[in-house]
Order: C-alpha cells, then sequence, then structure tokens
C-alpha cells in the first residue's frame, strides 16, 4: 500500500471561517495522504476540522470560508480551481456520500431520474442509456428489483436502502476518490454493517480510494487501513489501523478510544421494591395505525407484554421499524392503544382521554433524540426548563423558578449562567444535558428517554450517558431507555426487551440477554454491533456472516 500512487494529497491546508464573532481557525495547516485502492479514516469530535478538510476535496466550503495551501486530487490542485472546473471535478475525479441521506435525495422525482440526470450533467448520453446505467448502479450497491424501482421515489426506501442509492449517485461517474461523511452514523447496526460491507466492496472492486470521516471508532476498526485523528483543527496522529488500536501515541487518542462503549456484560441489579406496582404494564399490546382510503391499517406493535417496575432502567433495543419509537410514544399518550393493555402510571392507555391523563402528565418526563428540534429556539434554555414548571403550576413564571432552574443545571453539571443562553449556543452535549434538566424539572416517576445519544460524538455520549446513571440513581425514576446501540443498553438497563417487526423475541435480564443470547435475532444484533478492535472486528464480521 505504501508504494501506490496517491489518490489525495494534502499538503500546509489552513482553513479559515470569516463569522460576525470575528474570525474562527478550523484548520491550522495539515498535511494527508490517500493512496489508491485505501481506506483512510479521519477522526476526531464536533469542531476537530474532519468535515472541513473533507470538504475542501470538492471545493464545497461556504464563501466565508478562506482556504490555502495545496489540496491535489488526481493530479489536480483544486483549491484554486474555477466553479466550472469543480464542476467537473466533482462525480467524476472525487464524489461524497452524505450523512443524511433524506437531504441529499430531491423528494420529488424518482432516484433513477436523479442518478441520471447526474451522468448526464457530466456526459453526452442519450436519456435512455443514462436510465440503463442508473439501473446497473441501483443493482451494483444491492437495491433489489432494480429495474422497478429505479422509478421509485426517496421516501419509498428504508434508511438503508436510501444510504445505497446515496452511494450509487457517488458510484455513478466511477469516480477515483469516494469521501465518505459519516455514512452509518442514523443507521441500525445491522444495516450499517451492510453498508461497511458495501463500502469494502467497492474498494476491493472498482480500487477507489475512500476518504472515511466518521466519530465511531468500531466502524474505523472494521473498515479503515489507516487513521488520522484531528484535534482543535490539527493531526495529532496518524498509523495504520492496527497500530493505531493496539499503541495509540497521543493522549488524545486514548482518551478517544476510551470513551467508546464497549459490550463488557455489566450485571446491573435492580434494588427495588420486588412487591411494587410496576409503573408501566403491557399486556399483549397492540399498535395499529389507520390505513387511508379504506384500506388496512399498518401493525406497527402485536402482542408485546413487558413491564417497568419502580427504579428500574428497560432498555428497548431494535432496528429501525421494529415500533420501539411507537411504544415509547404510546406510554407517553402521544399514540393510541388500539389491541389489549398498556397501563402507565395506574391509567390505562387504552381509551384513555387526555383529561383522564393530565394528572399524571408530571409524573412523565420525556427526553427526545434530537435536543435541537425538542427546544423552542425562541426561548432560552432557562425558560424552557421552567416550562414545565409554569405549566403545572409549581411556579408562577420562568423568572420566578430561576432558582429551580440553577438546581436543575446543577444536577446536570452545566452552570446556571447557561439559563440566559439560547440553545444555538450550546453544543450538542450540553443541549442533551438541558434536555436532561427539563424532563427532570417536576421529578418525575417515569422517564422516556428515546435515542438521546445516538448523534453526539463518543467523548460527550459518554459523559451524557455517566450523567444519566448518576442521576437514575440519585431521583430513583423508573425509565425506558430506547436505543439501537447494544453497549449503551450494557451500560445503563437492568433489563431489556428486544423488539422485531413489532414483536418482542427475547427479554429478560440485560447480562442474560446480552451475555447467552437464545434467539438469532439477537445474536445477529450484537454480532452487527462494531468494537473498537480491527482484530475482534474482522473476527466478528466472518461470524456475522455465518449467522
Amino acid at each position: 500500500m505504501t508504494d501506490a500512487p496517491l489518490a489525495v494529497e494534502i499538503r500546509d491546508l489552513d482553513v479559515t471561517f470569516a463569522t460576525d464573532g470575528g474570525d474562527v481557525h478550523a484548520v491550522h495547516g495539515i498535511d494527508l495522504d490517500v493512496r489508491d485502492r485505501e481506506i483512510l479514516a479521519i477522526v476526531g469530535e464536533s469542531g476537530s476540522g474532519k468535515t472541513v478538510t473533507a470538504r475542501t476535496l470538492l471545493g464545497l466550503l461556504p464563501e466565508t470560508a478562506t482556504a490555502t495551501g495545496a489540496v491535489v486530487v488526481s493530479g489536480t490542485d483544486v483549491v484554486s480551481l474555477s466553479p466550472a472546473r469543480l464542476r467537473q471535478l466533482r462525480g467524476r475525479d472525487a464524489a461524497m456520500i452524505f450523512q443524511e441521506p433524506m437531504t441529499a435525495l430531491n423528494p420529488v422525482f424518482p432516484v433513477g431520474w436523479q442518478i441520471a440526470e447526474g451522468i448526464r450533467a457530466h456526459e453526452r448520453v442519450s436519456k435512455r442509456d443514462a436510465r440503463r446505467r442508473a439501473i446497473e448502479i441501483l443493482g451494483t450497491v444491492g437495491i433489489p428489483d432494480p429495474e422497478r424501482r429505479v422509478d421509485d421515489y426517496p421516501h419509498q426506501f428504508s434508511g438503508g436502502q436510501k444510504q445505497r442509492i446515496v452511494i450509487a449517485q457517488a458510484l455513478a461517474m466511477g469516480p477515483k476518490v469516494l469521501i465518505a461523511d459519516e455514512p452509518t452514523t442514523a443507521l441500525d447496526v445491522t444495516v450499517q454493517a451492510e453498508i461497511l460491507d458495501l463500502l469494502r466492496g467497492i474498494r476491493d472492486e472498482f480500487g477507489t480510494a475512500i476518504l472515511l470521516i466518521t466519530h465511531n471508532m468500531g466502524v474505523v476498526a472494521d473498515l479503515a487501513d489507516r487513521v488520522t485523528v484531528m484535534y482543535q483543527g490539527d493531526i495529532v496522529e496518524t498509523a495504520p489501523v492496527d497500530e493505531l488500536f493496539a499503541a495509540p501515541k497521543a493522549e488524545y487518542t486514548r482518551d478517544l478510544l476510551a470513551a467508546v462503549p464497549r459490550l463488557d456484560i455489566a450485571d446491573r441489579t435492580w434494588a427495588g421494591d420486588a412487591e411494587a406496582a410496576p409503573v408501566v404494564r403491557a399486556d399483549d399490546l397492540e399498535i395499529r395505525y389507520p390505513g387511508r382510503f379504506g384500506r388496512k391499517g399498518f401493525l406497527a406493535v402485536s402482542g408485546v407484554s413487558f413491564d417497568i417496575r419502580p427504579g428500574e432502567v428497560l432498555g428497548l433495543v431494535g432496528e429501525s421499524g421494529s415500533g420501539k419509537s411507537t411504544i415509547a410514544r404510546a406510554i407517553a399518550g402521544l399514540t393510541e392503544v388500539t389491541g389489549g393493555s398498556l397501563e402507565v402510571l395506574g391509567v390505562e392507555m387504552r381509551g384513555v382521554t387526555e383529561r383522564q391523563l393530565r394528572p399524571h402528565r408530571r409524573d412523565l418526563g420525556f427526553v427526545f433524540q434530537d435536543p435541537a428540534s425538542s427546544f423552542n429556539p425562541l426561548l432560552t434554555i432557562g425558560a424552557a426548563i421552567a416550562e414545565p414548571l409554569v405549566v403545572h403550576g409549581v411556579h408562577r413564571s420562568p423568572e420566578d423558578a430561576r432558582a429551580r432552574v440553577a438546581e436543575l443545571l446543577e444536577a446536570v453539571r452545566l452552570p446556571a449562567a447557561f439559563q440566559d443562553r439560547f440553545p444555538h449556543e450550546l453544543s450538542g452535549g450540553q443541549r442533551q444535558r438541558a434536555s436532561l434538566a427539563r424532563a427532570l424539572a417536576l421529578e418525575p416517576k417515569l422517564l422516556i428517554a428515546d435515542e438521546p445519544t445516538s448523534a453526539l460524538d463518543v467523548s460527550v455520549q459518554k459523559t451524557v450517558l455517566e450523567l444519566f446513571t448518576d442521576l437514575q440513581e440519585r431521583f430513583g425514576f423508573a425509565c425506558l431507555f430506547v436505543t439501537h446501540d447494544l453497549a449503551v443498553v450494557d451500560m445503563l438497563a437492568h433489563r431489556v426487551a428486544v423488539l422485531h417487526r413489532g414483536e418482542v423475541v427475547e427479554q429478560g435480564r440485560t447480562a442474560d440477554v446480552l451475555g447467552a443470547p437464545k434467539e438469532e435475532y439477537t445474536q445477529r444484533l450484537i454480532a452487527s454491533l462494531p468494537v473498537p478492535d480491527p482484530a475482534e472486528q474482522a473476527a466478528r464480521r466472518q461470524l456475522r456472516r455465518s449467522l
């Protein structure tokens, strides 16, 4: 690999952004290269400069950015290229796989048309030939029945299939370099494993060099040949993947690896009263979404039974579409129960009215997946945290609640002064801690946490999870923790229920289910979870393929 020609060569790259608050120096004169047929991973936390570095390869920095140095892609320095020449380079010499496929795909055009238009923008080919090539590339990335599905729209595909379509778009012109920016962040572990296998196959079959941007060290261990670690605009370490994981030289790299949640099969013992009535009890629960135009509705949850006892954390795991968020919303009274029984805080949710539910709402807290969208951007953090206190009559106004808000912020390890800040002025991890403070404002008996750490960097995720454990032990609330990350469940939950296509396939003590899973589906989930160890990850890949 060391003798292979360079697909990307970056020398003394320096990037500065002009902002209202002054210049922000994002990348500090870095050097790196990617060789033909090599997968180089750039890792680091948000703000490290990894995505900024990757976007310079395609000239995708905003007008407020000033870039100096050399960024050579397939022999061409892109830093000084004209917009017209950049358009020629994009797709043909280098292409990008974006993090969120729904923002990369146009919802109003069929996916085949979008791929074909990209081809016709670069080559003089007929619509028929472009369509034929779109069908071929959809088949290459594993879309079943591509001749038919070429005319489907983005919303008709699953999350993993949409990511495959975005990869197909990037491959359409046969680029020498693929830039994959967090290509698996929002995906379930089984779908993530499929995408990683696809990227590995693209490198092997087409000889494509891949620049992988990620904060998931398990993904790095699974896919990368070499790793570059960035921190606050600087490269702190570059090494072959085996060497970096076995003997990281930089302290920051060691801290990053130490923060990765691992499946250690921890035995968390619930210390509650076995005689106490459950906070949540589901018995043969069914949730069916109504159909349109007289069609039969969609059965999202079928025959599900479980309970959550006072002070207990139940992890609810499964892939997208398994029904876990539907169950969480039903417990919160946000989705109608259509069959069986669901009792929450002593209230039967099937057929419940808002008037019956209202007195119990103060005993239920909710932590959302994306705190940026769950906070009102026009309210300060203090006003947002005070809102449930005011709504339920504990305080007359946000100003009256300032002392209580300060206590709550202190509980989640944020300064009291943060209550005068707006959501956009906090980092992702700080917003999630503020979201926890709001959920705990009324000291609820039950907390519902729906994927609260999935979008966070590993070090920030570790801080939030440790905080969550401390708060749960301190306040003693029961919790439904919804996630697709089994390592997080292992760290937090006393018991776990595994959902698959709306049904519970396995449940029990976390140590039992994760340590000795009985069901093939649970075994497949565990085998698909990437771990930060290249040798172990290779063995797990083989195990997964045998299941």
